[in-house]
C-alpha cells in the first residue's frame, strides 16, 4: 500500500478541517456575575462568548478585592477581544499580573477558554491536558467558611454534618481572628487547638484531619504549634507562617512530624519555583483561581512532580472553580486531594447544570465536553446579579 493510500484509509486529511475552522473562532463578549454567599465573600463567575456561539465559564472568587478583580478582568478582556480561543499563552504574556486580583482576572479568562475549546472539539477538558489518570476525585470538606460558631462545639457540629454527608477528610482554620496583642495570643492558640481536638473526636481516628493556620504564627510560636498538634495525627498542617521569609516555613517543615502544606496565593511557575526549591512545605497547594489558571496549574504540578511533591489544589470555591481544578487534577500523577467548601449555602449544587454531585466525598468526572457544566440561570437570578 502506498503512503497516499494509507493516509486516505485512515482519513487523516479530513481531520485538519475542524482544527482550521476552530482557529477562526474569536472571543466576542464577557459577562460577569456576583453570587451572594455569606459574610466571608461572594462567588464571582465569568462567562465568555465567541463568534461560534459557544460560551465558556470560569471562577474569579475570593481574590480579596472583588472590585479590583472586576476592573482587571475588563482590562484583560479588552486585550483578548477579537483574538482566537487558543491565545492562552499570548494572554499570559500580555496581561503580566502584578497582584492577586489581576492574577485572578487572568485565571478566570483562561478557565473560560479551556471550557470553550473542549466544547468546540467535543471532548472533556481533562482530555486536553493529557487524559485522565483518575476518574474519581477525592475531596476534603473545608468547614471553615460555613462555621459561624467558632467554638469547639461549633466546629464539631459542622464537622459532624460533613461526616454525615460522606466526607472522610475535614479541614478547619481555628486561628482566624488571632489577636494582634501577642499577650493574648496564647489563650487564642489554646482555643484553636481545642477546636481541632473537638473535631478529631467527632470524626474519629480513621478519618483525616487538616488544619490551616492561615499564617497567624511566627517561627518560634509556629514550631511550638506543630509540636502541640502531634497527638492529633494531622493529615497536614497548612501555612503556619507567612510565605516570606521562606526559611521560616522551611524550618517548620523540617521540624514538624506531620506533613505541611501551602502555596495557595502564589502565581505562576516562577512564583512556585523558589517555594519548591526552599522545601517550604511537603504538599503544594496551587489555586486554579489565582495561580494563572488550568494550564499553569498543570505546569506547577509538573514542577512539584519533579521535586517528588504531591499536589492538592487549594480552592474554597463554587462548583465552577471546583470542577475546573478537578479536570486538571484528574491528569496529575501526583494529585493528592481537592478542597471542597462545605456547608456555605444549601443551594450550592444547583448553581450549575447538571447539579454538582459528590458521593462519599468523591467527584465523578463526566465525559461531557469542556468543563461539562453550564450556569443555572434560575439560581443566578435568585441569588446573583450581573455586574
Amino acid at each position: 500500500m502506498t503512503r497516499r493510500r494509507l493516509l486516505q484509509s485512515l482519513s487523516v486529511a479530513p481531520l485538519a478541517s475542524p482544527v482550521r475552522e476552530a482557529a477562526k473562532v474569536t472571543v466576542t463578549a464577557l459577562e460577569l456575575f456576583r453570587v451572594k454567599v455569606n459574610r466571608r465573600g461572594d462567588w464571582l463567575l465569568a462567562r465568555l462568548s465567541t463568534s461560534a456561539g459557544i460560551t465558556g465559564i470560569g471562577e474569579a472568587s475570593q481574590s480579596g478585592r472583588d472590585e479590583e478583580t472586576a476592573k482587571r478582568l475588563g482590562q484583560f478582556f479588552e486585550l483578548l477581544k477579537g483574538r482566537g480561543i487558543f491565545d492562552i499563552e499570548w494572554l499570559r504574556g500580555a496581561a503580566k499580573p502584578q497582584n492577586r486580583p489581576a492574577a485572578t482576572a487572568l485565571s478566570v479568562l483562561e478557565q473560560c477558554l479551556w471550557d470553550i475549546q473542549g466544547k468546540l472539539f467535543g471532548v472533556p477538558c481533562y482530555d486536553l491536558f493529557g487524559g485522565p489518570l483518575h476518574t474519581r476525585i477525592r475531596n476534603y470538606a473545608n468547614i471553615n467558611r460555613s462555621t459561624e460558631d467558632r467554638s469547639p462545639s461549633g466546629f464539631a457540629k459542622m464537622a459532624e454534618r460533613a461526616v454525615q454527608a460522606g466526607f472522610d477528610a475535614v479541614k478547619l482554620a481555628p486561628f482566624d481572628g488571632m489577636p494582634r496583642d501577642r499577650s493574648k495570643a496564647e489563650d487564642f492558640t489554646r482555643l484553636g487547638i481545642e477546636c481541632a481536638r473537638a473535631v478529631r473526636q467527632v470524626i474519629g481516628p480513621k478519618r483525616d484531619l487538616l488544619i490551616d493556620a492561615h499564617s497567624n504564627f511566627n517561627l518560634e510560636r509556629g514550631l511550638d504549634l506543630a509540636r502541640r498538634f502531634e497527638p492529633l495525627n494531622l493529615f497536614w498542617l497548612e501555612e503556619v507562617t507567612p510565605a516570606q521569609p521562606l526559611e521560616d516555613l522551611a524550618a517548620i517543615n523540617r521540624a514538624a512530624r506531620m506533613p505541611t502544606a501551602g502555596g495557595e496565593s502564589i502565581y505562576g511557575v516562577k512564583g512556585f519555583f523558589p517555594y519548591i526549591a526552599a522545601q517550604a512545605v511537603d504538599i503544594l497547594m496551587p489555586d486554579v483561581k489565582y495561580c494563572g489558571g488550568m494550564l499553569e496549574l498543570k505546569k506547577i504540578a509538573a514542577l512539584a512532580e519533579a521535586a517528588g511533591m504531591p499536589v492538592s489544589p487549594h480552592g474554597p470555591a463554587s462548583p465552577v472553580g471546583n470542577i475546573a481544578a478537578a479536570h486538571v487534577s484528574a491528569t496529575l500523577a501526583n494529585f493528592l486531594i481537592l478542597e471542597f467548601s462545605y456547608g456555605e449555602v444549601p443551594w450550592r449544587a444547583e448553581l450549575i447544570d447538571p447539579p454538582e454531585q459528590l458521593t462519599n466525598g468523591y467527584l465523578e468526572l463526566s465525559q461531557r465536553p469542556g468543563l461539562g457544566i453550564t450556569l443555572n440561570q434560575n439560581t443566578l437570578r435568585r441569588f446573583g446579579r450581573q455586574i
